[in-house]
């Protein structure tokens, strides 16, 4: 059974409401991911959802407690929350850089995946900061140094650049579109698998590269609303394309 750690693709939103003369708050919890770990259950894989407010603390600062999963996805969650563990940020103590972790973990053997979204890549205003890290080294694309949001309000379809790729096996060509994605640069050793058309750009959507005895992928769009809409989740080959995302950095197809 394939493990997989998703870290991240959760968030909580604070907001005042304003009645007249009174005010009040209020604090709500989201999360993007069920749509995800349904897709990947119902396929026999093991996920465990490491929540963003959770990273920070509890993503693992050994190669031996990384080395319990097979693939690790991150997913709008910014290299910050790793970074900064809370013996670093309240105690002024050191830890373990986990971004040369993870990079080791895939050099290793490891499948990494990363998921766009807004503190995916560079993220909105740069803040996802994973540009010039060690697992940005990993990855098969590049960041760029700014803010990589492309936001797509009159949808883009993906077009298909390598029909051959065992990430498309049995995935259905009546693709739907998508609201956004972050704006990479594939590297010379990376495949790219999907992309915006030439009128948007070109911009790369999937790519997929080795390093060292693991593998990595880059979606650059979403895995929920809002860049992927409704039609794109209820869409029949959403499950087919996220998990062979997953077996192929698996090692597994």
């Amino acid at each position: 059974m394939t493990k997989v750690l998703l870290v991240g693709e959760s968030w909580v939103s604070s907001a005042t409401h304003y009645k007249g003369f009174d005010q009040f708050g209020s604090v709500t919890f989201h999360t993007g991911a069920k749509r995800l770990i349904a897709a990947l259950g119902e396929n026999g894989m093991d996920v465990t959802n490491l929540r963003a407010h959770d990273v920070p603390l509890d993503f693992p600062t050994t190669l031996d407690a990384l080395r319990a999963y097979d693939v690790i996805i991150l997913s709008d969650i910014g290299a910050n929350s790793l970074l900064l563990h809370p013996d670093v940020w309240l105690r002024g103590d050191r830890v373990p850089n986990r971004l040369k972790l993870l990079q080791e973990w895939t050099a290793q053997g490891g499948g990494l995946i990363m998921i766009g979204g807004y503190l995916s890549f560079q993220g909105i205003d740069g803040r996802a900061r994973w540009h010039k890290t060690p697992v940005e080294a990993a990855l098969p694309v590049a960041c760029l140094p700014t803010d990589d949001r492309v936001e797509i309000p009159e949808g883009a379809t993906p077009i298909v650049d390598a029909a051959d790729h065992p990430i498309l096996r049995g995935v259905p060509d009546d693709w739907p579109y998508l609201l956004g994605i972050n704006e990479v640069v594939v590297k010379p050793e990376g495949t790219r698998i999907l992309s915006l058309s030439a009128d948007q750009g070109g911009l790369p959507l999937l790519v997929t590269g080795d390093y060292g005895k693991g593998r990595a992928v880059a979606w650059t769009s979403d895995m929920s609303e809002h860049w992927l809409p409704p039609k794109f989740l209820s869409w029949q080959g959403y499950d087919r394309l996220f998990c062979n995302m997953v077996s192929w950095a698996a090692g597994d197809l």
